[in-house]
């Protein structure tokens, strides 16, 4: 390293490394502003929604707009018109399935509804052969007096 060069620590690094994690978000690009004029438009024209489906209460409403426009600034540059206006009015449909799932109430005792039993597969040890009378030690004839 030259004498000239300055020195970062960690503690540096680390501070200017979450410094431009947050900043870099936040700086708008030309194609970031272009997907957000044109989910905007797309906004405009509510989803066709079956006349037999079910009234949303605001706090629901909500999230689904929260839904839709977290998907859009993820994946916006992804979608037509068309498919925004398909994605909107899926996030639509699938909130009440979600509201139903909420109502259900648990403890904190509760246990889960389902165990994971993992399939382990251990090896075996092999078993051990057992004596026959051919292995058995035999006494020699010396040892007899």
């Amino acid at each position: 390293m030259a004498s000239n060069e300055k020195r970062v620590s960690r503690r540096d690094f680390a501070r200017k490394a979450a410094l431009l994690g947050v900043a870099a978000p936040l700086v708008a690009t030309p194609g970031n502003v272009s997907n957000e004029v044109s989910h905007l438009e797309a906004d405009q024209n509510p989803p066709k929604l079956p006349a037999d489906f079910p009234k949303l209460s605001d706090q629901s409403r909500a999230e689904v707009e929260e839904r839709y426009q977290t998907i859009l600034k993820q994946y916006g540059g992804r979608f037509s018109a068309e498919q925004r206006v398909d994605l909107h009015r899926l996030c639509f449909l699938a909130q009440p399935p979600l509201d139903v799932l909420r109502t259900y109430t648990i403890q904190n005792g509760d246990s889960p509804a389902l165990y994971l039993k993992p399939a382990v597969e251990r090896e075996k040890k092999p078993a051990k052969p057992a004596a026959t009378p051919a292995m058995a030690p035999r006494k020699s004839a010396e040892a007899k007096p």
